[in-house]
Order: structure tokens, then sequence, then C-alpha cells
């Protein structure tokens, strides 16, 4: 039983078992990889062992916790399963905000669709290159 003010990692690899055995998940890199981690770092939390902070939400998002569930149970709270918070009355699901390169990224992709539709002869590395530039001046003006 961890003292006040340390985490308690075997409390949490104990719901994130029962959780995922819920769940019929596997502990399998399939199932590790879709949320975006390795096996071996789901095996660590089952295991009782701490991982990097970051990749907490990655279990959460696996074992279709609410964001922030895998450091409320760390510090003695209780997982709060997204079902739950989708019941909670004034519930509002909000779109996952994308980082500035994911929206570079869309940005592009829009771009290069629109110019694949309207730049008859335009060869693949041009319309790369426009792309590249819509983006730039798209950052330039605080859009992305």
């Amino acid at each position: 039983m961890p003292t006040a003010g340390e985490r308690d990692y075997e409390r949490l690899a104990t719901l994130a078992r029962r959780r995922r055995a819920e769940l019929g998940l596997a502990l399998n890199d399939v199932n590790a990889k879709a949320g975006g981690l390795s096996n071996r770092t789901w095996q660590r939390v089952e295991k009782g062992l701490e991982i990097r902070e970051t990749n907490y939400v990655k279990i959460d998002g696996l074992l279709q916790w609410a964001p922030g569930s895998c450091l409320l149970v760390l510090d003695g709270g209780d997982p709060v399963p997204v079902a739950d918070a989708a019941d909670a009355p004034g519930f509002q699901k909000s779109p996952i905000p994308l980082s500035p390169d994911e929206r570079a990224e869309q940005a592009r992709e829009a771009v290069q669709l629109a110019l694949v539709g309207t730049a008859k002869g335009a060869t693949a590395e041009e319309i790369r290159a426009w792309s590249d530039q819509a983006v730039q001046e798209l950052r330039k003006r605080g859009l992305i």
C-alpha cells in the first residue's frame, strides 16, 4: 500500500486487468498498436510498473476510460468509463484537437485534392510543391 503522495501502480494494474477482461481485449501486439503503444508498455501497466506519463492517456483509450483516468487511479481515484461520461447530463463530446503538424498535413491533402481536380497536366511533383506553398502561406497567416 503506497504512502500518502505515492502513486498506486498495483491498483492501476488490478483495475486495468479487470477492465481489459470486461472488454474482452487480448493483451497482444495488435491491440496495443491500435492504441498507439507497444505491447511491452501495456504489459508494464498490468504488472504494476511505471510507464511514461504521456502513455497513460493511450491506456485510457484502450480501456475505454475517459482521458486522465489512469492518473486518477494512480492518485487514489476511480477511472471514468467513457460510456459513463457520455451519459452524464450536459455531456458534449469535443473533437480531439489536431497538432500543428496534423493540421498542416490535412491542409496539404485538401490542396492536393483540389489541384488534382483542377490543374490538368500538372505533375505530381508540381502539385506537391504548390501544396507545400499553400501550407506555408496558411502558416504565415496563422490559419494553421
